[in-house]
């Protein structure tokens, strides 16, 4: 624990602490202090580590993740995917959009050349996954994966690029450029797909659904149509996730550091329309910004209170972003697993609840134009 603190403080916090060796974020927390080292350290060490336990900087910069296949001389990436969710939140529980929508030419030639440079490096012959965070205009690298990842049948479908078959011709010897889909970035779609994580927390009771660098999802879904709201509307559609319309009711409670972000989120659903309730320290910094809400008392506070609303089928949406830690008596906890168990559609990231504003605002259902997927 005593290296662990000291390392977090020489790279300065926040930092990511994590077991060596394990899929799926298993034990990874970012910490903001050293409480939550001494916390998250008791934690890992209730199982004997036979590695290493790393400290990493965490940068709180946008995802872009990309899968390639590389031949030993040319490399083709069938796309660049952007996820929704700031770095933070595992790759797999985040929203990913193709084609990006925020990555500028100058950063996809950086992730190009950086991919080329990575499989080289490492003898690739065949697939690389590799995850990026564009920080203050860098390109950094958050992991390469030397295999096949989740997103192989995702990419695979909205691109056209049969991307197993090519790289089981490249592992037995083909090259690339005689396969006929070219090398490079592949051409760019004219319409958005967007990958939706789906979760079953409902089936696992006592799990917090506040999400971070551990996957939780279970599943996915995808969304596709000629605009980007559109798609992402039918991306949460498909994860039965609803978005709220005019007359809707929204719970806000969130952690002082989204405070600030919340309030134009929190406008842009009251001027549809919305009704906005939120616990007094996020109510109070609305009104101080003019975006009209109710206030509702905490879990912990006397009768009605948060829970109770959420219990009453009256709310649409929660937007509830935890503070960190993996403590289960807290408000939040609670009022997550009660959306959990009425059934009521529960947000705990910041860009999370943006992307349904975005819907809201843009993304209105007539306008949608389907798209055959046997088409692609």
């Amino acid at each position: 624990t005593q290296e662990a603190l000291q390392a977090a403080n020489e790279l300065g916090y926040p930092v990511l602490v994590r077991p060596s060796y394990v899929l799926g974020g298993q034990g990874m927390e970012i910490a903001y202090n050293d409480r939550n080292i001494r916390d998250f350290m008791k934690i890992i060490n209730q199982t004997v580590q036979e590695h290493p336990i790393l400290v990493d900087k965490y940068l709180m910069g946008r995802e872009v993740e990309v899968d390639g296949v590389f031949d030993g001389e040319d490399l083709l990436i069938p796309g660049i995917m952007e996820h929704v969710e700031r770095a933070g939140v595992h790759s797999g529980d985040s929203i990913s959009v193709y084609p990006p929508i925020h990555v500028e030419d100058k950063h996809r030639q950086t992730i190009e050349k950086y991919t080329y440079d990575l499989a080289k490096a490492l003898g690739v012959i065949g697939l690389i996954n590799i995850q990026f965070i564009i920080y203050n205009d860098e390109v950094y690298v958050i992991e390469v994966n030397p295999r096949s990842s989740r997103t192989i049948p995702y990419i695979s479908k909205v691109t056209g690029v049969p991307i197993i078959d090519l790289a089981t011709k490249v592992m037995l010897g083909q090259k690339l450029k005689d396969l006929g889909y070219g090398t490079g970035i592949y051409r760019q779609a004219d319409y958005y797909a967007v990958k939706m994580p789906v979760f079953s927390f409902e089936k696992l009771t006592d799990v917090d659904t506040g999400l971070g660098p551990e996957m939780k999802s279970t599943g996915e879904v995808l969304g596709l149509a000629e605009a980007f709201p559109q798609a992402l509307l039918k991306a949460f559609k498909g994860a039965n996730m609803r978005v709220p319309k005019k007359g809707g009711r929204i719970i806000i409670t969130v952690k002082d550091e989204d405070k600030r972000e919340i309030v134009g989120i929190a406008r842009g659903f009251a001027d549809m329309g919305i009704e906005i309730f939120a616990t007094d320290g996020t109510c109070k910094v609305l009104q101080a910004a003019d975006v009209p809400c109710t206030r509702v008392n905490r879990v912990s506070e006397a009768h009605p209170n948060i829970s109770d609303m959420i219990a009453s089928g009256t709310i649409d949406l929660v937007i509830n972003t935890p503070t960190k830690g993996r403590r289960h008596d807290t408000d939040g906890f609670k009022i997550r697993r009660a959306t959990v168990e009425h059934s009521v559609g529960c947000v705990t990231a910041i860009d999370t609840a943006r992307a349904m504003l975005t819907v809201r605002e843009r993304g209105r259902s007539q306008e949608l134009h389907p798209i055959d997927i046997t088409e692609i």
